[in-house]
Parts: C-alpha cells; sequence; structure tokens
C-alpha cells in the first residue's frame, strides 16, 4: 500500500520529461562545456618517456 502515489508521481515526470520540449541555449551550453579553439593541443608527458617505436629502430640498428 502507498505505492500508488509514488508511481504515479514518478510517470508524471517521466511523461514530462519524454513529451515537453525545452527551450535550450545551445551557444551557451556549447561554450560551457567547449574549449576555446585558438589553444593548440599541447601533450604535457611528450618529451618525459621515449616512444615505443624510438626503442625498437635502435635496437635494430645496433643488431645489424
Amino acid at each position: 500500500m502507498g505505492r500508488g502515489r509514488q508511481k504515479a508521481k514518478h510517470t508524471k515526470i517521466a511523461r514530462e520529461l519524454k513529451y515537453d520540449t525545452y527551450n535550450v541555449n545551445y551557444s551557451a551550453l556549447e561554450r560551457e562545456l567547449g574549449h576555446p579553439s585558438d589553444d593548440a593541443y599541447v601533450d604535457k608527458w611528450a618529451d618525459e618517456y621515449k616512444d615505443e617505436d624510438e626503442d625498437e629502430t635502435s635496437a635494430v640498428s645496433s643488431q645489424a
């Protein structure tokens, strides 16, 4: 007992979310979630470790 009111409330909320159209400001959302396009991607770990390819090429040249 008592589940009817809770289920009705959840059903009402589900219908609102499914069928109501909301006014979304997509430009504001893009500004909030996006990143500035003028900044180039910088890999902070790029120079810390050798690449795996460099290790293999040096091993191949020393064997020859």
